[in-house]
């Protein structure tokens, strides 16, 4: 960690922290031994995160064919590891709290991100849809932490934005010593991540790799670095869509091999599934 990023978290006090429920969901899932039933009766501890899996779980996202109305369906249904990513949905989504417009924004491209991740996944059949998920919905969680810290700060690096015409990585650098991915990063690792994760949050701008390093995390850091330019270029979670935004040129399309054609009728396949499913995570 950097002096400056040291300096910072010092200052920022108490990080936020993953629920209890979302941390016991994210060992038993991990213990080959759990049952359905067990992780059921964790989600029913907090009956607000059992709400949410469950309207979530019946979202069009999930393609189920009939309404799901228990927890243990849910989970027999989707499966394990599609039942930690909506808990940790469910969860991430109190850390945007309070809700003003920014936050709101910030949410609103997160899970966006999330749903196209997990969509490019599925088209490029080179990482795990899941972790492709968690990677989009936490890849601008230092964002917050940001704005949490000092309000005013962020808000006018977000007019710096607008004003000036330029993107949020380029103002970012020009105000903090540090960058939201190196927050988000430290904050998956708090919250006890597996690393690819982190190094999917840190890395899903900059995407500085070497030859030698392993594939996968250089695939999962171009499918959340893509979700992210979804989201850019139809103006989800921003203030305009950035329909100038060559995302066929990207370092991320190069590393997962998607021309234009491909690449276009995935933003639009995302587009539609958007619409369909953004009241569901609200």
């Amino acid at each position: 960690m950097s002096t400056e990023l040291e300096k910072f978290i010092m200052t920022v006090g108490d990080l936020p922290t993953m629920s209890i429920v979302a941390t016991k969901v994210m060992q038993l899932v991990e213990d080959e031994k759990a049952t359905a039933e067990e992780l059921a009766k964790v989600v029913s501890s907090d009956p607000g995160v059992a709400a949410r899996v469950l309207k979530i779980s019946n979202s069009a996202f999930y393609s189920c064919q009939r309404q799901i109305q228990t927890l243990p369906s849910a989970i027999m249904l989707l499966g394990f590891n599609t039942l930690k990513s909506i808990v940790l949905a469910s969860s991430v989504k109190d850390v945007f709290k309070p809700f003003g417009l920014l936050e709101k924004m910030l949410w609103e491209h997160s899970f966006g991100a999330a749903l196209a991740a997990r969509m490019i996944a599925e088209e490029c059949r080179c990482v795990n849809g899941e972790e492709a998920f968690l990677a989009g919905l936490m890849h601008d969680i230092g964002k917050i932490i940001l704005l949490n810290q000092d309000r005013d700060r962020f808000q006018r690096l977000i007019e710096r934005c607008y004003n000036d015409d330029i993107d949020f990585v380029t103002a970012e650098t020009s105000v903090y010593p540090f960058t939201h991915a190196d927050i988000g990063g430290y904050v998956l690792q708090k919250w006890n991540f597996p690393e690819v994760l982190v190094i999917a949050i840190i890395q899903h701008h900059q995407f500085e790799f070497g030859d030698k390093d392993d594939n996968y995390p250089k695939r999962l850091t171009a499918v959340a670095s893509m979700a992210d330019l979804f989201c850019q270029k139809l103006g989800i979670g921003e203030r305009a869509p950035r329909e100038d935004l060559d995302i066929a040129g990207s370092p991320a399309a190069s590393e997962l091999g998607l021309e234009e054609t491909r690449i276009d009728r995935l933003l639009n396949n995302f587009a539609e599934a958007y619409e369909q499913n953004k009241n569901y995570f609200s």
